[in-house]
């Protein structure tokens, strides 16, 4: 018998924090233009200071914990990418200029060669 793991969607405390933290953006975008008179930096003040509450709020939910390992893996995997050297990059992008007019020059012969023989040979129409 196969045992397997289930995972719970989300709680009812995680479903809460996600609530708050979507209140915390609403309040920081309305504390941002309402303090508009007050200058820029109450104005920007408020939005960070609010902005950032959200997103404690929101990493300690477990959606949030699972965004950030998530993130942490994604980096991990792009430090792993073998990037092309400067000569390699290069060369690839010369391999694909040519490829393009070689396919360029075909479709274009080829066009003409079946213009002349529909319009010139077969119908007889001359332009």
């Amino acid at each position: 018998m196969a045992t397997s793991q289930v995972e719970t969607v989300s709680t009812g405390a995680d479903k809460a924090k996600l609530a708050v933290a979507v209140v915390l953006v609403i309040a920081a975008l309305v504390a941002f233009y309402l303090l508009g008179k007050q200058g820029p930096v109450a104005q920007w003040g408020a939005l960070l200071v609010g902005l950032g509450a959200a997103v404690v709020v929101f990493v300690t939910a477990e959606p949030g914990k699972e965004f950030v390992a998530f993130g942490r893996d994604a980096w991990r995997e792009v430090k792993k990418v073998v990037w092309p050297t400067r000569k390699e990059a290069i060369q690839m992008t010369a391999y694909v200029f040519a490829f393009v007019v070689v396919m360029a020059l075909f479709l274009w012969l080829t066009d003409k060669t079946l213009e002349w023989l529909f319009y010139d040979v077969i119908l007889g129409w001359k332009k």
